[in-house]
């Protein structure tokens, strides 16, 4: 089923210098045929492309880019300045999913949208009542509701008009956007925004969290232009189960970025499949490793392949939770690779079948494993 053209893509197209009818996912930070807006151009200098962007009707990718931004005192636009566009773009409704919050132009652009007749609504975690954007929010009159328990939300997600979906890694943090390696998808289909809508309302609804909420996701598996899009929730949504099934499968390649990879099944699938010939290589988070988080990293070391795997370069974190799979078969949403995200914590994952993307995401994990050590 094609998406219904959502009014943000057509005005960002604009803004980015790109054809409304052909949306190209941009690679923040790297050289693109684009005018990034003012702010945005004034503070992400180009660097060294590692893959050509893809082009597709139904989304947008991006992807932070440290090793600039890393280096400037007061960074701005980016990732951040497109959410908020999006926002700026909104006719009806805005539900955010997010586990932590402190950046200002987003906040601005909510109370934006709630002072123009957008209704706003707020799902995050406890521990993330008194951070600047979720109080500003609150202080303004917007609902917000915390989790009330120790798992944590987890998710990172907003679904606009319910027509197009924000999903990914990245906080919507000042440090998530500058200084970590993340990537955000926006991707138009009000398919995937009833799916992140029922999610969203389980929560900010019913108050329902963790495994107190029942696996019913309304189009489990969707089809955007030939893509199959598959969309998993967890707790109950058998994640691991699928993740691992699309590890299993892999025919040539499995290449990874994980912040925090503990599980032990997901690390034998990734030895069973180097054992038979796959190539198989990845980077860690090199703080979750020091931290006491190897037991996957001493799998792989102990089963042979040591020299495929890298800790991040990134002196802050690499934050995404990444698989590709014969560069045609990604795996990214905000579920970490460990037994809390799959049992505890709520979290969301897609499994995006399309080479274009694969293609784009491997341009990013070249960078980061160029950066590795």
């Amino acid at each position: 089923m094609m998406a219904r053209n959502h009014p943000w893509l057509g005005a960002v197209a604009g803004i980015l210098g790109l054809a409304a009818a052909a949306c190209t996912p941009l690679v923040l930070g790297l050289p693109a045929p684009v005018a990034l807006p003012s702010a945005a151009a004034a503070t992400l200098p180009t660097a060294a492309s590692a893959a050509t962007p893809p082009t597709a009707t139904w989304y947008h990718l991006y992807f932070t880019n440290p090793a600039v931004t890393g280096q400037l005192a007061n960074p701005s636009g980016g990732i951040p300045a497109q959410i908020a566009a999006s926002f700026d773009g909104a006719q009806h409704t805005i539900d955010l999913a997010i586990y932590q919050f402190d950046l200002a132009n987003i906040t601005d652009a909510l109370l934006r949208a709630k002072a123009r007749g957008v209704t706003v609504r707020v799902v995050t975690d406890s521990d993330s009542l008194q951070m600047d954007g979720i109080l500003t929010l609150m202080q303004a009159g917007v609902p917000v509701v915390p989790d009330n328990r120790q798992p944590i939300m987890h998710d990172k997600f907003a679904v606009i008009d319910g027509a197009l979906v924000w999903t990914g890694s990245m906080n919507f943090t000042f440090s998530d956007a500058y200084r970590n390696d993340n990537n955000m998808l926006a991707v138009q289909s009000s398919e995937l925004a009833q799916n992140y809508t029922h999610e969203f309302e389980k929560m900010f609804v019913t108050h329902k969290f963790g495994a107190h909420v029942r696996a019913d996701t309304p189009h489990p598996v969707i089809n955007l232009g030939g893509t199959r899009i598959e969309t998993y929730f967890s707790p109950n949504g058998a994640t691991a189960v699928h993740i691992d099934d699309a590890l299993a499968g892999a025919q040539y390649s499995i290449y990874f970025m994980a912040f925090d990879f503990t599980r032990r099944d997901f690390g034998q699938t990734l030895l069973d499949q180097a054992a038979a010939g796959r190539d198989v290589r990845g980077v860690f988070e090199a703080r979750q490793l020091a931290a006491g988080g190897d037991v996957v990293w001493n799998m792989l070391t102990q089963g042979g392949l040591a020299a495929r795997i890298r800790k991040d370069g990134n002196t802050k974190n690499m934050h995404d939770k990444v698989f590709i799979v014969d560069q045609a078969i990604v795996v990214t949403g905000s579920y970490n690779f460990s037994a809390s995200a799959e049992n505890a914590n709520d979290e969301n994952v897609l499994i995006i079948h399309d080479p274009a993307m694969g293609a784009a995401y491997f341009g990013q994990w070249e960078r980061v494993w160029a950066e590795g050590k």
